[in-house]
C-alpha cells in the first residue's frame, strides 16, 4: 500500500469544539498526530466544526474518514429548541404521556408537579386498533380519521409527528401502515414511529422516546445537513460517519432518521476510547471521568466492556422526575461540575460549586472576556495550579485581576481571603466529582481499589490524582491528548448498532429454541440493513447479551451469551444472572428465572485506527523540565513544583511529584509523592503515594 491515510474526528461540546487528526504514511508506517480547540459556535455548530479544521490546518479534501460527535440533541432538549410535535397514539391512550410514572423524587413535596410533556394535550390525537402483548391483532387498524388529525395538525402549526401504538414494539405493523399514509397524505412532514427506535416494552418511556426523537428530528437533520454541505463545498468526499450514544458510529443518512440516537455522542466517545485504551495498555478494569468545561461525566468500563443501557433520562434531579429516552446509551452519571462551573453562597452563608456554568461566552473570569463569577478554572489558576503565562496552551491572556476580583467577592461573603475561597471551590468541586464515580462504582458493587482512573477532558487531569487518592484506585492514566480525548474515541468506534428486543420466556427446557430463534432473526435483519449500506457481510461481528430477571419482579439484569442457545445452555445462563444480580444488589433468589428480552450488538470495523507503540527511551526527565513555581495543592499545602512541557515528554521518562505536566490543551497537577511513569504511547502513568 502507498500513499497516506488522513482520519480526522471533530467533537462539538459545551465550551469548545475538539480535533484531532491521524495521518498514516503507508510506506514508512509513520502516524502524525494533529490535535487543535476552537469555541464552540451556538447556535450554527457546524461553524465550529469547519473553524476547528482550519485552525488544526486540516484540508478536507485530503480526509478518507470523518467521525463526527455533537451535543446538537442534548442542547436542542435541556434548551427547548426543538419544534412542535404532534402525537399519533392508540385509541383511549392519549394521556399516557402525561400520567407518566409514579417516581416522584421530591417525595415530601406535596405540591410536587410533574415535568411538563413536550406534547400540550390538544395535539395528542388518537387512531382505533389494537394489538395485545403477543402482537396479536384485537382490533384492526382504522386510519378513516387520520386526514383530520393531519388536517388539525396543520392548522396548528405541527412541524413534525410522533406515532407510537400500544404494543407495537410486539408488532409494529399498524405504526408501519400510519406513517406510510401519513406520508401519502403529507409528504413534507418530518415523521417517526415508535418500532423505528426501540422494540421494548413500557408504554411511557416509549411514547416519550418517540416524542422526543420527532421533537429534535427537524433541528438536527438540518444540521447534519449543513455540517455535509459545509464539508462538501471545502472538498471532503470521504466517509462521513457520526458517533452515537452507544459507544459506535453510524452513517449519515441513518443518524438523520433517528437523530435522538446520538444524544450523548461526545460522552460515549470518551468512555469507548477510555476502554480501548485500557486494552492497549492491560488495564482492561476502567473508571473512566470526562471533565470538561460544563460537566463531569463518568462511567465504569469492566473487562474492557462498556455498559450500554436503554434505561436513560434527561434533566432527572432530587426535584424533577426528569424525562426518559429510551435508546442505547452509555451507562454514565454526569453532575453540573467542569471548569466553568460558577462558585455561589446560599443565604445560610454555605459555598457550593455549579451546576451553572460560564459556558464559552463570557466564560471564566481569567478569559477576560466580561465574565465576573468566579469558577473552577478561576479557583485553579489563582492556586498555581494552572500557569497564568501559559493560560490555554498560551493562547489567552489570563486576566488575574478579574480572576483576584471574582473570587474576592465570593470571599466577602464568607469573610476569608480569595486563597480559602479557591482552596474550597476546588474541595468542594473535588467532592462532588468523588460522590459520581462512587455512583458507578460502589454503588453498583464494585470496588474502586480494584480499577484504573482514566481522566481526560480539559480539567479531568486537573483534579485525577486527588481523586483517585480518595477513592484508592490502582493508579490514575492520563491518556496522550487527554484535552481532545473524545475525539481520539471516535476513531476507535465501529460501525456499531444495538437492537433490543422485548420477549417474555422462562428458563426450562423448550426455551431454548425461542430465545435462539430471536436472536437469529434479529441478527439478519441487523444483517440485512448493513447490507444495503454497502457494508460486507463478513465483516459483520453480533454480541448476545439477553435481559433476564426474577419472575415477576420489576427490572432486569443483563448477561453476556456467549455461542448457541440450547437446552444445555440454560443453566449456565441461569447461573450467570444469579451471579450478576447479587454483585448489584447484595442477595440471591431462589426463584425461577425469566428472560424479558435480548440485547443484540451488530458491529462493523470502518477505518479503525491502529494504534503504534514506541520503544521506551532513556532519555532524563530534566529535558522536558521547564521550570518550577509554588503550587497550591488545597488539601496537601504548597509546594515548589516541578514543571515539566508536556509536548517534551518521551517514552520511559520517569519522576516523582510534586510536579505539574503542561500541554497545550490540559494541565496535569501531580501531587506530593506521586510516582510518574511516561508509557510507549505517550500516555501518564501515575502512580499514587500509598
Amino acid at each position: 500500500m502507498s500513499g497516506k491515510t488522513i482520519r480526522v474526528a471533530t467533537d462539538v461540546g459545551g465550551t469548545f469544539t475538539d480535533l484531532v487528526c491521524f495521518e498514516t504514511d503507508h510506506e514508512t508506517g509513520q502516524s502524525k498526530i494533529t490535535t487543535a480547540k476552537s469555541d464552540t459556535t451556538p447556535p450554527n455548530f457546524e461553524q465550529g466544526v469547519l473553524n476547528v479544521l482550519d485552525k488544526g490546518g486540516v484540508d478536507p479534501k485530503t480526509v478518507d474518514f470523518l467521525a463526527h460527535g455533537t451535543t446538537v440533541v442534548i442542547n436542542a432538549l435541556t434548551e427547548r429548541k426543538g419544534v412542535k410535535v404532534g402525537l399519533i397514539t392508540t385509541e383511549g391512550f392519549r394521556d399516557s404521556l402525561e400520567i407518566a410514572r409514579g417516581n416522584r423524587p421530591d417525595f415530601f413535596n406535596l405540591h410536587y408537579e410533574k415535568p411538563e410533556p413536550f406534547v400540550p394535550r390538544y395535539l395528542r390525537r388518537e387512531l382505533p386498533g389494537r394489538f395485545n402483548y403477543h402482537g396479536e391483532e384485537m382490533r384492526p387498524l382504522d386510519l378513516s380519521g387520520l386526514p383530520e388529525i393531519l388536517d388539525g395538525f396543520r392548522a396548528d402549526g405541527v412541524e413534525a409527528i410522533a406515532v407510537c401504538f400500544l404494543h407495537s414494539y410486539a408488532n409494529p405493523s399498524h405504526e408501519q401502515a400510519t406513517v406510510a399514509e401519513i406520508n401519502r397524505l403529507w409528504p413534507e412532514i418530518s415523521t417517526v414511529a415508535s418500532h423505528q427506535i426501540t422494540r421494548e416494552w413500557r408504554e411511557y418511556e416509549r411514547t416519550n422516546t418517540t416524542v422526543m426523537s420527532a421533537y429534535v428530528q427537524p433541528t438536527a437533520e438540518r444540521y447534519l445537513s449543513r455540517l455535509n454541505e459545509g464539508l462538501s463545498a471545502k472538498g471532503f468526499d470521504g466517509n462521513l460517519f457520526i458517533m452515537q450514544s452507544n459507544c459506535g458510529v453510524d452513517s449519515l443518512d441513518s443518524v438523520k432518521k433517528i437523530p435522538i440516537t446520538m444524544i450523548e455522542s461526545g460522552p460515549a466517545s470518551g468512555f469507548w476510547g477510555a476502554a480501548e485504551l485500557g486494552k492497549l495498555i492491560g488495564e482492561t478494569n476502567v473508571l473512566a471521568l470526562d471533565i470538561g468545561g460544563t460537566t463531569a461525566k463518568c462511567s465504569l468500563i469492566e473487562d474492557g466492556k462498556v455498559k450500554i443501557m436503554t434505561d436513560y433520562w434527561i434533566e432527572r434531579d432530587r426535584t424533577s422526575a426528569g424525562y426518559p429516552i429510551m435508546v442505547p446509551v452509555v451507562d454514565l452519571v454526569e453532575i453540573g461540575n467542569g471548569g466553568g462551573s460558577i462558585a455561589w453562597v446560599d443565604n445560610f452563608g454555605k459555598l457550593h460549586v455549579g451546576p451553572k456554568s460560564a459556558g464559552a461566552m463570557p466564560g471564566p473570569a481569567a478569559y477576560g472576556r466580561g465574565g465576573t463569577n468566579a469558577t473552577t478554572t478561576d479557583a485553579n489558576l489563582w492556586l498555581g495550579r494552572i500557569n497564568r503565562d501559559y493560560f490555554c496552551g498560551g493562547s489567552v491572556v489570563a486576566d488575574m485581576a478579574a480572576t483576584e476580583k471574582a473570587l474576592s467577592d465570593v470571599g466577602g461573603r464568607l469573610s476569608v481571603s480569595p486563597e480559602e475561597v479557591a482552596r474550597g471551590i476546588i474541595r468542594i468541586a473535588n467532592n462532588n466529582m468523588v460522590n459520581a464515580l462512587k455512583l458507578v462504582s460502589l454503588n453498583r458493587g464494585h470496588d474502586p481499589r480494584d480499577f484504573t482512573l482514566v481522566a481526560f477532558g480539559g480539567g479531568g487531569a486537573m483534579h485525577a490524582v486527588a481523586l483517585g487518592q480518595e477513592l484508592g484506585v490502582k493508579k490514575v492514566v492520563i491518556p496522550a491528548g487527554a484535552s481532545v480525548f473524545s475525539a481520539w474515541g471516535m476513531m476507535m468506534s465501529d460501525l456499531r448498532r444495538d437492537y433490543f428486543v422485548t420477549k417474555l420466556a422462562d428458563l426450562n427446557a423448550g426455551s431454548a429454541q425461542v430465545v435462539e430463534s430471536l436472536f437469529a432473526e434479529t441478527e439478519a435483519l441487523a444483517a440485512g440493513q448493513f447490507s444495503e449500506e454497502g457494508v460486507d457481510e463478513a465483516k459483520v461481528k453480533f454480541l448476545r447479551y439477553g435481559k433476564f430477571r426474577y419472575q415477576n419482579q420489576e427490572h432486569t439484569t443483563e448477561v453476556l451469551i456467549e455461542g448457541t442457545i440450547t437446552d444445555a445452555s440454560l443453566a449456565a445462563i441461569e447461573t450467570a444472572f444469579h451471579e450478576t444480580y447479587e454483585r448489584e444488589y447484595t442477595y440471591r433468589l431462589d426463584a425461577p428465572v425469566e428472560l424479558v428480552g435480548i440485547h443484540l450488538v451488530a458491529s462493523a470495523e470502518v477505518g479503525k485506527l491502529k494504534m503504534q507503540e514506541r520503544p521506551l527511551g532513556a532519555t532524563a526527565p530534566s529535558a522536558a523540565q521547564k521550570g518550577e513555581r509554588q503550587v497550591d495543592y488545597a488539601l496537601e499545602g504548597v509546594h515548589a513544583a516541578d514543571i515539566y512541557d508536556g509536548e517534551k515528554l518521551e517514552p520511559g521518562m520517569q519522576f516523582i511529584g510534586p510536579a505539574v505536566i503542561e500541554d497545550p490543551g490540559t494541565t496535569i497537577v501531580i501531587h506530593p509523592g506521586n510516582r510518574v511513569e511516561i508509557d510507549g504511547f505517550g500516555n501518564i502513568h501515575i502512580h499514587l503515594k500509598a
